[in-house]
């Protein structure tokens, strides 16, 4: 099979009888075998039933039905688990991105032998409220992944090579990082093309702000899981140690002046009466636990059936 076109949705009845006519003329025109995978995310309205009236009429049409909203993540992630085409590509439901862009995408992982590309949406159709956030967002993101060649990490317009799509996972609200997930899995050539981005049709929108406060601490999150997932004590370990000698080094130093001051009959204070002694021993406790943070870091990390699980591409 060519192509594995995966859907999800939340409440797009409306949208979904257009969007498979859309997908279907595309694909017939371009003579591709393919599959459409609907992920209905816990629809409370009559997208179900419209996955069903399709699936009966079309072959190539597939649903999967969550029984309550569990979100854009765990939808793809289930869809991806169920794609079957060489070429893989993910789009809203919304009407929002065009399929015309998918023989293009197809070109660019089958002939350009791009791992990913994704969408960007250089003209888009929002209020400056979501897009001025956005650009925010994507710059920080280039900067902690190292990906500087995507202006858009959230475009659902997305197209993969089976193999990427089968070894990464998506869980959480990780969409927004699917570049960096498959960066961090070994599959480095991202590539990215603009596409058109349509104004929305039906419904409205079913994400808010609180999705960029979610998206930098997920990124956060995942840099930190690329970055020392396997080695916690290279992080917990090396800072709990320089915040305790330097505190060390701060009660030494508070000891030696008074001592120096004994010695030379000079008047000082109790040492117990200075805030700094104080300061100091809680900055050793704290630099104590996350050392020992760190050790019990590392025997969960060793004790994971994960630790030796390395993707080999290729074998003789």
């Amino acid at each position: 099979m060519d192509i594995s076109v995966i859907v999800p949705l939340y409440n797009e009845a409306e949208s979904l009888p257009e969007l498979h006519a859309w997908i279907k003329r595309v694909m017939d025109e371009h003579r591709f075998s393919y599959e459409i995978l609907f992920v209905n995310d816990g629809s409370t309205d009559d997208s179900w039933d419209v996955i069903e009236r399709l699936h009966a009429e079309y072959h190539e049409v597939k649903g999967i039905k969550f029984r309550r909203n569990y979100g854009k993540s765990p939808a793809l992630y289930c869809g991806f688990a169920r794609a079957e085409g060489d070429v893989v590509i993910t789009m809203d439901a919304d009407l929002q991105d065009s399929p015309d862009e998918i023989p293009e995408l197809y070109r660019m992982i089958t002939e350009e032998k791009y791992d990913l590309v994704s969408g960007y949406k250089q003209k888009r159709y929002d209020p400056l409220s979501k897009t001025i956030p956005t650009k925010l967002f994507n710059a920080t993101a280039r900067k902690v992944s190292g990906i500087k060649n995507l202006h858009d990490f959230n475009c659902g317009l997305k197209a993969y090579r089976r193999e990427v799509v089968k070894n990464i996972e998506v869980y959480g609200e990780m969409h927004r990082y699917i570049p960096y997930l498959a960066k961090n899995a070994g599959f480095a050539r991202i590539g990215e093309k603009v596409v058109q981005h349509q104004a929305r049709k039906y419904g409205s929108t079913k994400f808010g702000l609180d999705r960029f406060v979610n998206g930098y601490l997920d990124l956060i999150t995942l840099w930190f899981l690329s970055k020392f997932g396997v080695k916690p004590m290279h992080f917990f370990g090396l800072w709990g140690s320089v915040m305790f000698f330097i505190c060390l080094l701060c009660v030494v130093g508070i000891g030696a002046n008074k001592l120096h001051s004994l010695a030379h009959g000079i008047p000082a204070p109790l040492v117990t009466d200075s805030p700094y002694f104080y300061l100091a021993l809680v900055g050793m406790i704290l630099g104590f636990q996350l050392f020992l943070t760190g050790f019990l870091g590392e025997l969960v990390s060793r004790n994971a059936q994960e630790r030796n699980n390395y993707k080999i591409e290729k074998e003789f």
